[in-house]
């Protein structure tokens, strides 16, 4: 059982502007839900009791007060007797802490980042998953990405790594993954469809073992990317520790990945939740 998560939503959102000025991308609405809470919700539901949220330094913090109690709308909807909406208003799954870890998204920045803060922060020396807060995997019937991917953890133990199938026209917008036996070989960045190694793209969910969150830690610490240098990517210690001989699985994702990242991914995940498509 894996009971802890790392889920980074300190981002500036800046591929979605103007929007994004006010309204953090995570928060972004698919459906009556921000983007975050569907992966709040499916990692709960796989066991998950404490989940580390990295968040902007910038106040107020929208997904802070999404999962805090509202006492005034909680007071007021029960003097109205709709309990019904009282229900939904408690948006924190039950059973399940938040820790919040507050980012300068003006300094360091990049995938690595978040989960090499929150590891040092809260002395992580376990495996955990991360999830990132603007997309998700969507499964109407019940199963999920995370049960998928717990499910290959507990046959071996080693980290484990999330591909979604995609059509080969669309490869070279991410990374994809090259495995060989279920195992992950490298991840190849957008490469022209007839050079990619499969058709399973990262989608950047992992299951990370302690020997693969000090190494993120560990490239974090060692280098010094400058605001207008590279970006610290939790791809590159990734592929350092698979180099070293050390196992990350690959697990098939179960259901469909929808991105908020940009407005037609935004608009097609309101599509696919809203008819309930599988």
């Amino acid at each position: 059982m894996i009971t802890k998560a790392i889920i980074p939503v300190a981002g500036w959102g800046t591929r979605r502007l103007p929007i994004t000025k006010v309204i953090e991308k995570s928060m972004l609405p698919v459906g009556n839900r921000p983007l975050v809470d569907y992966s709040v919700r499916e990692l709960a539901e796989a066991g998950v009791t404490d989940i580390y949220m990295v968040i902007s330094n910038v106040e107020p913090c929208q997904v802070r007060e999404f999962y805090k109690d509202n006492l005034a709308l909680n007071e007021y909807l029960k003097e109205r007797d709709k309990n019904d909406r009282l229900e939904l208003a408690h948006t924190l799954p039950e059973n399940v802490t938040i820790h919040y870890v507050s980012q300068d998204p003006s300094k360091e920045y990049g995938t690595a980042v978040p989960i090499a803060m929150t590891v040092e922060k809260f002395n992580l020396n376990e495996p955990v998953f991360v999830f990132m807060g603007d997309d998700f995997i969507w499964n109407p019937n019940g199963s999920s990405a995370a049960e998928s991917m717990l499910e290959n953890f507990e046959k071996n133990g080693d980290s484990v790594i999330l591909g979604v199938e995609t059509e080969r026209e669309k490869l070279e917008k991410y990374g994809v993954l090259s495995e060989e036996n279920g195992i992950l070989t490298n991840i190849v960045e957008k490469p022209k469809p007839e050079n990619a190694p499969s058709n399973l793209i990262n989608v950047s969910k992992y299951i990370m073992t302690p020997a693969l969150l000090t190494k993120v830690v560990e490239y974090v610490k060692t280098n010094n990317f400058g605001p207008l240098d590279q970006e610290y990517l939790v791809t590159d210690p990734i592929a350092e520790f698979i180099k070293t001989g050390k196992k990350i699985r690959v697990a098939r994702a179960r259901g469909v990945y929808l991105d908020g990242g940009s407005v037609e991914g935004w608009l097609h995940a309101n599509e696919v939740v809203l008819n309930g498509e599988n």
